[in-house]
């Protein structure tokens, strides 16, 4: 059963309006918008059995991947199994992809985050400073950089997050999401985002994180 919580969190995003060139997917006005709620739900419920400590705010949800799946750092290929070292996603669990992720292809900065998380056998709660997806304007299956007033609308929504789970450390992943943290007054330490080539960077953030090295 979902925590009360959690349903609320997911209804009060799904009510953002989001802006004209970006698309809450998460919205009632589109009806396979209720499974990604249900994914997000699932993920988020997830999540709680387990206890993070620590939350990892990225940028946005891409076209291929959380936009498509409804769940942070996710695409189809993590959502449709098997089930990871940690126990989570795969077949049985309840996630079910929306007709529209026919044909997307994977996402590859959510299989890269996933595999160095492995790696470094740490799971903490993923979310993003701008959890709607962004996209260049008249061109929906594109991505863009959220703007300031973007990100500040998504202040509320990780803080949140942060509250219902008794985080302790919460860290910038890339650029855009420590300066959306900072705007906020939070002094947060930031690991390189693991795109366009950020994958060993990420993965030594992530070691000194774990080390106690990684400073404000």
């Amino acid at each position: 059963m979902t925590a009360p919580a959690i349903q609320a969190f997911v209804e009060r995003l799904a009510a953002v309006e989001a802006g004209p060139v970006c698309n809450n997917f998460f919205n009632r006005s589109v009806p396979a918008n209720e499974l990604r709620r249900r994914n997000l739900e699932i993920y988020l419920q997830e999540m709680l059995d387990r206890r993070p400590r620590v939350l990892l705010v990225g940028e946005a949800p891409g076209f291929r991947g959380m936009r498509i799946t409804g769940v942070p750092f996710t695409n189809r290929t993590i959502i449709e199994g098997p089930v990871n070292r940690f126990g989570l996603f795969g077949p049985g669990k309840g996630y079910v992809l929306p007709p529209d992720a026919a044909g997307i292809a994977a996402e590859p900065t959510a299989t890269v985050l996933w595999q160095v998380l492995e790696e470094v056998d740490f799971v903490p709660l993923l979310w993003s400073a701008f959890p709607w997806h962004p996209h260049q304007p008249g061109k929906p299956l594109s991505n863009r950089t959220p703007k300031p007033s973007e990100t500040k609308l998504g202040t509320s929504f990780w803080q949140e997050l942060a509250e219902i789970f008794g985080i302790s450390s919460i860290v910038a992943v890339g650029n855009v999401a420590q300066h959306s943290l900072q705007r906020s007054g939070l002094a947060a330490p930031k690991i390189r985002h693991p795109a366009h080539g950020g994958r060993s960077g990420f993965k030594r953030g992530l070691e000194e994180l774990l080390e106690g090295r990684l400073q404000d």
